[in-house]
């Protein structure tokens, strides 16, 4: 059976190197702990759980991975132009897939699956799924659903668009047949026209990088189509950390400040999306969705450090000498298999009303 993968306006796509495979190319070029990228270059920064790239001046508020608390590594995709938008790294999401797929809620699944399966006159599902990266919701979920599934992949960037298609699952849980297609846009200006034929939304690692208008809209866009709405991994605004430490919560309460800033939900957004959708008469559902990190994922745990107080320095500069000797010990901790994480984020499903016979 063979994948059919196919870009809105532009046809088939062609094969892609994978994101390890991509930063490996002469099309990538990092550059460790620059404090001072050229003009052109990328700056990667930690948006809610995912880490961005985007040309100098545009950089998606947060921080992420890197050599010292406040430094970024900057990475440059092909020619970056300056005006381009931020980009999400594909090194970064592949990095975070395995917690993720262990993270997600399995509880929520049986109500969305009743939901399908009471479709009016529907041989299969039509899945967009919003801001997709490199297609890490579509791996974890279709296999997890019966039936002939067809993916609209949103994203506003064409490079991760073509790992996200290439990548796709061919088969659900019962083995029929899974086919998608990508639809380059800016997800935060999504209108209900854009979901005209959808069964279901999802997303991950979206709605605590998006505005409370934004978010507003996602609703809104969401019950015009009459359809269900899966909305995973948004950051919860706790962390654990074993063993603890004095600056723990200091450092947790800046961070979360920068999720906030420019008028961006970050730990609120579930909340948030939870009050919009039951605005619009969906019936709304939360379960947790943590990251356990263990030594077992010890590189995850590392860059997840050096982004999260990297971010919390940014807030509060006052941090940075403290923060600096916080970092190393708990480096040294996590190197040496002492050092356990949870990062809490929730999990939110939404059942709007169907819309003309239809979800």
């Amino acid at each position: 059976m063979t994948n059919q993968a196919t870009t809105q306006q532009s046809g088939a796509i062609p094969t892609q190197p994978g994101p390890r495979e991509a930063a490996e190319s002469k099309e990538v070029t990092v550059v460790a702990d620059a404090k001072a990228p050229k003009p052109g270059d990328a700056v990667i920064a930690w948006a809610g759980d995912a880490v961005v790239a985007g040309a100098a001046g545009a950089v998606i508020p947060g921080a992420g991975p890197s050599g010292t608390p406040g430094s970024r590594p900057t990475v440059k995709l092909r020619e970056a132009d300056p005006d381009d938008p931020p980009r999400y790294a594909p090194e970064w999401l592949e990095l975070r897939e395995p917690a993720d797929a262990a993270a997600r809620s399995h509880d929520l699944l049986d109500p969305l699956r009743i939901r399908l399966a009471n479709l009016p006159g529907k041989s299969g599902v039509a899945i967009h799924d919003l801001g997709c990266g490199t297609g890490s919701m579509g791996r974890w979920l279709a296999p997890r659903l019966d039936g002939a599934q067809h993916w609209v992949l949103h994203d506003r960037d064409p490079y991760l668009l073509h790992f996200a298609a290439v990548a796709s699952p061919r088969s659900a849980a019962d083995g029929s047949r899974v086919s998608v297609e990508t639809r380059r846009g800016d997800v935060a200006r999504l209108t209900p026209d854009a979901l005209k034929g959808a069964n279901l939304v999802t997303a991950s690692a979206l709605l605590d990088v998006l505005t409370r208008d934004e978010i507003d809209a996602l609703a809104a866009a969401c019950a015009g189509a009459g359809c269900p709405a899966l909305l995973t991994l948004s950051v919860a605004g706790r962390v654990e950390l074993t063993p603890a430490h004095p600056l723990d919560a200091e450092i947790a309460q800046a961070f979360n400040e920068h999720q906030r800033r420019d008028g961006l939900l970050g730990p609120d957004a579930v909340t948030a999306a939870a009050e919009a959708f039951s605005e619009h008469g969906a019936t709304v559902r939360l379960h947790p969705s943590p990251w356990r990190l263990g030594p077992e994922q010890a590189a995850l745990t590392e860059q997840w450090l050096r982004g999260w107080v990297g971010a919390a320095v940014e807030q509060r500069p006052d941090l940075r000498d403290r923060a600096d000797a916080y970092l190393a010990e708990r480096l040294a901790a996590c190197a040496a298999g002492e050092l356990r994480v949870t990062v809490h984020h929730t999990d939110l499903l939404a059942l709007c009303r169907p819309v003309g016979g239809a979800s």
